[in-house]
């Protein structure tokens, strides 16, 4: 069964991937770059300023804080695209796909700000909680009804058979496997329990958990890559130097001639670029959606922060400590190459155990952010009464993904991520003049004072 799928899957994977997508995200990031004023960058020390000032405002409005809108859809991406899929990407596209990783980070975080404002723009209240994301401003705001419900199909299949479920709980077990000796079955069945406890709690019970293991997970992970790259400090810049210049004559550990190189270095620093940060799969405008904020401007920064930690930071250094001790080019694949990387790199007994529980974590929550992004759809499609079967599934669905093999994972994963990407994007670039305006009102007014104690 394995061996017939894996054919069809990779053409479906290659056709989804290629070209034209490939230039419908990035050039969608590149549009709303050069239109907004290069405004993640300008921007990023208010948006900052915004996240983590924590004051709140009159008129605000919302389920969760902003603070912990973002742990959930960071929940959601720091996961193992930011461990397991660096790797992936730097073992096929060779030290160049972190360029591309970071070209698909910066236009990306344009495409995040836009999505995240549009989601709060065209929230509404369904049962007394905030419902929001692509499939509202698809439909109320672009008048396309029909790609809605795509997007929201395609973002219950995510939820159930791609980023959501199967990678990261393959990623759970083969670190269990690997560093504490788990059976995968014992495992599938804590964390179905785990999983069951938390998302039966809704929205409230998944950002207070994303909001204590997000930051906690984050500083212990960027802190042990830190001390990698300490200890190669020397190594840094030539590592840099064979980054840049990798990604534009191709040194992929695969071989093939030098236009491949390149392209394969494109093409997988872009994919999981994106599957790291989702920036353009219209995942995070779900979470932000939920924000207590009064603005959607306001909103849209703090959620392209996401994508600037998940990216910039987290899969740069995983990606420096995998070139700089050198295991990119060895036999490793995926989390064992990470691990592989920080024994080198630490040069300590615990550096394997460290890999194993930020992967558990990070990957834990990644599957409550998803969760709750399925449901937000299973909500829009079939109203309130279907989603305590939605969880059920989703459950059942946890528990067998330890049995499937990876190749097949990630090809699915990229399948139907690919797929959600397609609706979200055609209802940016239809609501792109709505950014646009809502981004120079609330600029305006910022530098009129309209807002005396939020000017810089």
């Amino acid at each position: 069964m394995h061996h017939t799928l894996l054919p069809y899957l990779t053409a479906i994977d290659h056709f989804i991937w290629g070209p034209p997508l490939l230039l419908l995200l990035v050039g969608t990031g590149v549009y709303f770059t050069f239109r907004l004023g290069l405004l993640q960058i300008t921007r990023l020390p208010l948006a900052l300023k915004y996240l983590f000032s924590g004051k709140k405002s009159a008129g605000e409005q919302g389920d969760v804080s902003s603070f912990a809108a973002l742990c959930t859809a960071l929940s959601a991406t720091i996961g193992t695209g930011n461990i397991v899929g660096v790797a992936t990407a730097v073992k096929l596209g060779g030290p160049g796909a972190l360029f591309w990783m970071w070209m698909a980070a910066l236009f990306g975080m344009a495409t995040k700000y836009a999505e995240c404002l549009l989601a709060v723009k065209y929230r509404e209240k369904v049962d007394g909680k905030y419902l929001g994301g692509p499939m509202l401003y698809l439909e109320k705001g672009a008048g396309q009804p029909i790609l809605a419900k795509l997007f929201a199909l395609f973002t219950v299949c995510v939820a159930c058979l791609g980023i959501g479920t199967f990678p990261q709980v393959n990623a759970i077990a083969d670190a269990g496997r690997l560093t504490f000796g788990l059976p995968p079955i014992v495992i599938a069945s804590i964390l179905a329990v785990l999983v069951g406890a938390v998302t039966l709690g809704g929205i409230q019970a998944i950002s207070s958990v994303a909001s204590k293991i997000v930051p906690t997970m984050t500083i212990i992970y960027v802190s042990a890559c830190t001390l990698v790259l300490v200890n190669f400090a020397d190594q840094i810049p030539a590592a840099l130097e064979q980054i840049i210049s990798s990604a534009f004559t191709g040194s992929a550990a695969t071989g093939g001639f030098v236009g491949a190189g390149i392209m394969l270095a494109i093409q997988s620093g872009i994919a999981r670029g994106v599957f790291s940060n989702e920036s353009g799969l219209g995942s995070a405008p779900m979470a932000a959606a939920s924000a207590q904020t009064d603005s959607c401007v306001k909103q849209g920064l703090i959620s392209m922060v996401g994508t600037f930690l998940d990216t910039i930071i987290i899969c740069t250094m995983t990606g420096l400590a995998l070139i700089l001790t050198g295991v990119w080019s060895g036999d490793s694949q995926g989390a064992a190459m990470t691990t592989e990387a920080f024994s080198l790199g630490l040069s300590a007994d615990f550096a394997p155990l460290l890999v194993t529980t930020g992967l558990m974590f990070f990957a834990f929550t990644t599957i409550l952010g998803w969760n709750y992004y399925g449901e937000r759809c299973v909500v829009y499609l079939w109203g309130k009464r279907a989603v305590l079967p939605y969880k059920l599934v989703f459950i059942a669905l946890i528990f067998s993904g330890v049995f499937i093999q990876l190749d097949m994972i990630w090809l699915i994963a990229d399948i139907v991520n690919g797929l959600m990407a397609i609706p979200n994007l055609i209802g940016l670039i239809l609501l792109r003049h709505v950014v646009i305006e809502e981004t120079q009102l609330f600029f305006n007014n910022l530098k009129n004072g309209a807002f005396a104690k939020d000017t810089l």
